[in-house]
């Protein structure tokens, strides 16, 4: 894997380069980059910093984003499949459409985030952060809630997912407190 700087990255963009696949951008700063329709499959942007990035239509397929700071970045229709995003900050993060299938988001903070119609499919959510995420017309056919906090969830139906007694549901119950 390639390590690759932000002053690297940004010319081959803005030269019309979008295939970044299998390079190494971890710990960068990237904050606010324009980044629209980036490849950057299998890549590793471990503790990068991404907030207010905009990665509408960007492929990140089986990335590894842990610990990445993605507060109110736009990923909007992004390719997110099986990427690993595990204790990274997605808070307020705009998702709508994204495919999210097998992605590994244990322990992110997505609070606030707009999941309209993304594709949660065996994602694995299991101690997120979930307040006040829209989730109309989310798939969240097998996804992992164990642990989940999920108060002011918005349109969230847990009918497909797995939750647990942990799991906290929209409106501050336990889901061990309802079934009761």
């Amino acid at each position: 894997m390639r390590k690759l700087s932000k002053g690297e990255l940004l010319s081959n963009y803005e030269q019309g380069c979008r295939d970044f696949t299998e390079v190494d951008l971890s710990q960068s700063d990237l904050f606010e980059a324009i980044l629209s329709g980036i490849v950057l499959n299998r890549s590793n942007l471990q503790d990068a910093y991404l907030a207010y990035a905009n990665l509408t239509s960007a492929s990140l397929q089986q990335a590894q984003l842990q610990r990445a700071q993605l507060s109110n970045a736009r990923l909007l229709q992004a390719n997110l499949v099986s990427a690993n995003f595990q204790a990274a900050d997605l808070s307020r993060a705009n998702l709508r459409y994204a495919n999210l299938a097998g992605a590994n988001l244990a322990g992110t903070n997505l609070q606030g985030a707009d999941l309209f119609c993304a594709d949660l499919s065996n994602a694995d959510l299991r101690q997120a952060n979930l307040q006040e995420t829209n989730f109309r017309k989310a798939k969240l056919e097998n996804t992992q809630l164990q642990g989940a906090n999920c108060f002011r969830a918005q349109n969230l139906d847990f009918s497909g997912s797995i939750p647990d007694g942990t799991t906290i549901d929209p409106d501050g119950y336990r889901r061990w407190e309802i079934e009761e």
